[in-house]
């Protein structure tokens, strides 16, 4: 303990470039902090709103359907396959649906657009986060729910009827009638202007299904990242005849827009951090240069190579470690100012720019960090510190007692 005690007081020679160096270690880990906690926010709720639109984290299907989404392609038994889901203590909900296009008639205009048939009296907002944005009423056994651009280019109102036709299992044409009991708004142009929602029971018997077939049931979990876990657990009890896929294969798009941007988000946490270990580097070089002299008087008179590594290793440790308090407390405020309030883009950003995949992306700027990403960038800091005081250390500790006494 003595040579880190001397080290924090080496540290401290030089007030100003210890603090220039601890305000880049603040401010570099600051903005890495800031970027990936923008980009797990932001992906995290983006894969909730995907999940929600498209069934679930996990969804148990027939083997084909995701290459040939058609409604002949179903799974029997559903209630059954819910129970046998329900029962992994990662899952907290499960649903069943039935997805599929239709054409959508008024008496002067029409539109193509994928339905959703669900069970009103047994799904809400947290299985289908989008329902924030319905206005009207969801248990009308008759009602259906339009996107509310589609509403607007057929030109019809809450209360007026509509028709709906779509092939059943056997391919022939079959057409059922709703009353439009209300309208969906989610800032996804795609998803407004070409969706509809119907009552799973209604479809049902329109479709000629059996009480409990579905196209898929869905299964939702507290975290997306335990989405893979819980599907592999499944393959291995779900019956012939039917699979599960976690998210990401359900949607390969939008799963490689978020590798792709988490990888760009990466990358410029990498660039902060190698030019702060920069910052370190050339704060631990200078001190150990101008204090040549004074290691080679401290081996004069015996002090070992090692106790001169250590010593200027332990200068670099308490730059990394009050570096990293520092760093807290710069990032604290602004962190907790942006996970209550956020900052609204909507104002900046196009329609175009508010939806991947067909799924759309909050224009409220908010954030919130994966724990293990805060450790990953505390300790790659950390790293990148003692990383940058190894040649430092190494050069001090090789400092010749003879030539440097005799230094000016």
């Amino acid at each position: 303990m003595e040579i880190a005690r001397l080290a924090w007081r080496n540290l401290w020679r030089n007030t100003r470039r210890t603090l220039l160096t601890l305000s880049a270690i603040a401010f570099g880990t600051f903005l890495a902090v800031l970027f990936t906690a923008m980009q797990d926010r932001s992906f995290a709720d983006t894969i909730d709103l995907a999940a929600r639109l498209n069934g679930g984290h996990v969804l148990i299907e027939h083997p084909e359907y995701l290459d040939m989404p058609t409604l002949t392609r179903t799974v029997d038994h559903a209630d059954a396959l819910r129970e046998l889901a329900a029962a992994d203590p990662k899952v907290v909900r499960t649903v069943e649906r039935i997805t599929g296009q239709m054409m959508v008639q008024t008496a002067t205009h029409q539109s193509g657009a994928a339905f959703v048939a669900f069970d009103p009296t047994d799904e809400d907002d947290a299985t289908l986060s989008f329902l924030e944005g319905v206005t009207g009423t969801l248990t009308d056994r008759k009602g259906i729910v339009l996107g509310e651009r589609l509403a607007s280019n057929l030109q019809v109102e809450l209360g007026d009827k509509v028709v709906y036709t779509l092939l059943d299992r056997q391919g022939q044409i079959v057409s059922g009638m709703g009353r439009v009991s209300g309208m969906l708004r989610t800032g996804a142009a795609s998803v407004d202007g070409g969706l509809v929602l119907v009552p799973i029971d209604d479809m049902r018997q329109t479709l000629g299904y059996g009480p409990d077939e579905a196209t898929f049931v869905g299964v939702f979990v507290g975290d997306p990242r335990q989405s893979a876990g819980v599907s592999h657990r499944l393959t291995g009890a779900l019956p012939e005849g039917v699979r599960s896929l976690t998210w990401d294969e359900a949607t390969p798009d939008l799963s490689g827009f978020i590798a792709m941007k988490v990888g760009g988000a990466r990358f410029m946490e990498l660039v902060i951090l190698v030019l702060v270990a920069a910052g370190i580097f050339n704060t631990l070089f200078m001190s150990v240069m101008e204090r040549s002299r004074e290691f080679g008087i401290l081996a004069a008179i015996g002090c070992s190579r090692a106790r001169i590594f250590a010593m200027v290793m332990w200068e670099s440790l308490w730059l990394g470690l009050v570096g990293l308090v520092s760093a807290g407390a710069v990032t604290a405020g602004p962190y907790a100012y942006l996970v209550r309030n956020g900052i609204d883009l909507s104002s900046k950003m196009g329609p175009e720019a508010l939806e991947v995949a067909g799924i759309g992306f909050s224009p409220i700027l908010r954030v919130g960090i994966f724990p293990e990403n805060a450790a990953i960038i505390a300790g790659f800091a950390m790293g990148a510190t003692l990383l940058a005081g190894l040649w430092p250390a190494w050069r001090a500790s090789r400092v010749e007692p003879v030539e440097a006494i005799h230094m000016v």
